[in-house]
């Protein structure tokens, strides 16, 4: 009889503790990009050693979607919503949280006052980094392309420094500034936009430099200005992440020649100990909470 009463307390205990485990919502338009899936695949990686059960929610570019998939983690009263997209955005979705009392947590997100803390990288650091190397590199002279997305916070700040950078150059012209479509990653489109560019600019040294805003744009205008039989120009291209297939670029000593390195992996484990915060009762001070980045050239790349 006590052994069977030791077992049915144990059984229970057990249903008790999966019964509490802390439930917690990721929802991104922006799977498809590497770095979301990093830090997405980090802020996994810390929940699994705190218990969490965590669902993630991609909602493949749709914007739109993630208000309703908001409104539907709230429904299901999880513990906390980790959201990858522009706040103001899903304003509805994040009042709805705000109703039930479920704190969210930016990740690569954006500031807002329905949003307990947004974890990411600097990106006014970042984007002054690059576009200072590239001023440096064409010495202060010259056509730049830009690639921006000015529709998603993290990304529109870094183009917003890039402007104010070449701006303080008067021998540098911005030719194009491009947004391209990132719903296969970005960097078909990017391609396709700086062939047109290329065809519109034939003569070499009519563009002394690409700035992008993340490495996807960067690899597409590689590839394009290859294509084109115009790598040997010294056109220099600048990204922001240093995913594997940039640093593989930078590291081949070609016309990409440095971005920025995120610890995605960082972002994803300090958004996981806010969470932990938030959902202990914690106050969290802090609206934006900065990881440390680090420029990636041909030097460093095969680190």
């Amino acid at each position: 009889m006590t052994s069977k009463m030791t077992m049915a307390v144990s059984a229970l205990a057990l249903c008790a503790s999966a019964a509490w485990s802390e439930t917690v919502a990721v929802i991104t338009p922006y799977l498809s990009q590497p770095g979301t899936q990093a830090y997405v695949e980090g802020f996994e990686a810390a929940a699994a050693d705190k218990g969490w059960d965590v669902n993630v929610i991609d909602t493949a570019g749709d914007v739109a979607a993630v208000i309703s998939r908001i409104e539907d983690a709230v429904i299901q009263n999880v513990d906390a919503i980790v959201i990858n997209v522009d706040p103001a955005q899903v304003n509805v979705g994040l009042l709805a949280a705000q109703d039930a009392g479920i704190p969210v947590v930016g990740m690569d997100a954006g500031s807002d006052p329905l949003v307990a803390a947004n974890v990411t990288s600097n990106g006014y650091g970042m984007a002054a980094e690059t576009s200072v190397y590239v001023a440096n590199r064409i010495n202060g002279a010259g056509n730049v392309v830009m690639f921006v997305f000015d529709a998603f916070p993290p990304v529109q700040i870094r183009g917003v420094i890039a402007d104010a950078v070449f701006g303080n150059f008067p021998d540098i012209d911005v030719l194009d500034r491009v947004t391209p479509d990132v719903s296969d990653g970005g960097i078909a489109d990017s391609r396709a936009k700086m062939e047109a560019i290329l065809a519109a600019n034939p003569e070499p040294g009519s563009i002394a430099a690409v700035w992008a805003a993340w490495d996807q744009p960067a690899l597409g205008a590689l590839q394009a200005i290859e294509d084109a039989g115009r790598g040997d120009e010294g056109i220099v291209i600048t990204g922001i992440d240093a995913n594997p297939q940039a640093r593989d670029a930078i590291a081949a000593g070609g016309s990409f020649e440095a971005s920025i390195a995120q610890d995605f992996t960082g972002i994803g484990a300090t958004a996981a100990d806010v969470v932990a915060r938030l959902i202990a009762g914690e106050e969290v001070r802090e609206s934006v909470i900065y990881v440390p980045t680090k420029l990636v050239t041909a030097a460093n790349a095969a680190e």
